[in-house]
């Protein structure tokens, strides 16, 4: 694809969404807005690389850019936000996410487990939804059984809660039971891990994508702020993380930018568009 940027401007942007790009309440300030438009319109593709489904993704739809696309589920997914299509998914093997299930279940007893497919969302009663979604129609069961009557085909996330445990330590267990056999992250305040298919990352999709437009990882610039996105952050040519980023992730990445609430992302566009501050 032939860019229409300067040679000084990245080719592409990669943000992360929530955390990130988005306000504390989810919303996108209009500082941002314009931010994202005048990147566009200098022929910079910006690209929402999230953990988010698909599902949850018509929020942003009127700042996706003119190509309309978002790579969700930590790389689990790529969309047509504006036209509401699949585009792609990374799947896990059933094996897998049953090998999974009950090495987690075994391991770290109180765990309860959901799922994203293009079907839709399903969970077991005992996983509590605590975000959107909640008054969607899913199946709800134990997840052997869901995962083996066929009602979750094409599974791109795997999701896991704990009552107690913390996040961290959550995350660490996990890897230490499972890791050898799916990718294990997280990106939420409570003890909720994602879990993707082996190989499947927010920087494998974002890879994939870029391969196909043409763009050399050196011509992208990433935004991030919590451990689902270091892969991208470390893949990409620049890389920012916001000043509200997880402790890992500002020890990880060298540059960094202000907060979400404060319009980071927006503050490094500006400076890289050479354009001024909306007025707040």
């Amino acid at each position: 694809m032939t860019s229409t940027a300067s040679p000084a401007l990245p080719r592409l942007i990669a943000t992360d969404l929530d955390g990130t790009l988005l306000c504390p309440g989810g919303g996108v300030s209009p500082r941002t807005a314009a931010a994202l438009t005048a990147a566009e319109r200098a022929g910079v593709q910006v690209v929402f690389v999230t953990g988010r489904p698909p599902r949850w993704m018509e929020q942003v739809s009127a700042h996706i850019g003119g190509h309309g696309i978002a790579i969700c589920s930590n790389g689990g997914a790529v969309v047509d936000v504006r036209r509401g299509e699949l585009l792609r998914t990374y799947p896990l093997t059933p094996a897998d996410a049953l090998k999974v299930v009950g090495l987690l279940r075994a391991e770290l007893p109180g765990s309860a487990f959901a799922f994203e497919f293009p079907g839709g969302f399903a969970r077991e009663a005992e996983y509590q939804l605590r975000m959107w979604g909640s008054d969607e129609p899913h199946a709800v069961g134990p997840a052997e059984l869901l995962l083996a009557d066929g009602q979750v085909q094409g599974l791109f996330k795997l999701l896991v809660k704990h009552p107690e445990l913390d996040p961290d330590i959550f995350l660490g267990k996990a890897r230490e039971v499972a890791g050898e056999y799916v990718e294990i992250t997280r990106s939420s305040p409570f003890a909720l891990l994602e879990i993707s298919a082996l190989g499947v990352t927010k920087a494998s999709t974002l890879a994939d994508w870029c391969h196909a437009q043409g763009i050399d990882r050196s011509e992208v610039v990433a935004f991030g702020d919590m451990p689902n996105d270091l892969e991208m952050l470390a893949w990409a040519g620049t890389a920012y993380a916001v000043a509200n980023a997880h402790p890992e992730v500002l020890a990880a990445v060298a540059q960094h930018t202000v907060s979400n609430e404060q319009d980071g992302v927006a503050a490094v566009l500006e400076q890289l568009l050479g354009t001024a501050a909306a007025p707040q």
